[in-house]
């Protein structure tokens, strides 16, 4: 799974943003450490420390339980996290930062797919923008 640098770029960087992560696990980690949901926490301790050192945190998490609009025979997900950063480049600097790259190793591990929606606050009864 590649990090979409050029679009992330070619963003407007004019405050904050929120990525939506939706996560698919493996059934057994890839290397052989626990289940992918195992080597997932992993990563998220380490992730959560490099978050919060550039100013971001999770405003949500959660387990998917299933389609309540569309079609649920599309693509099914496990788990979802919504985090919060100051601006985009706050989220380039960690995902292309070294600390991640080691971090990553477990996120790799764990998960079957993981998929990172890039999006814009318009409303957000948390924070005034």
């Amino acid at each position: 799974m590649k990090l979409n640098e050029a679009l992330l770029r070619s963003l407007p960087d004019q405050g904050p943003v929120v990525m939506l992560n939706l996560v698919r696990f493996r059934a057994q980690s890839a290397d052989g450490e626990g289940s992918g949901r195992d080597a997932y926490l992993r990563y998220s301790v380490a992730a959560m420390r490099l978050i919060k050192a550039r100013g971001g945190t999770v405003l949500w998490a959660g387990d998917v339980e299933g389609a309540a609009l569309g079609d649920p025979s599309g693509q099914r997900w496990d788990y979802a996290v919504l985090v919060r950063y100051p601006s985009r480049a706050a989220f380039l600097g960690m995902m292309t930062s070294a600390e991640y790259a080691r971090a990553n190793v477990h996120r790799e591990n764990g998960l079957e797919d993981h998929v990172i929606l890039a999006t814009s606050e318009t409303y957000s009864k948390l924070y005034k923008t």
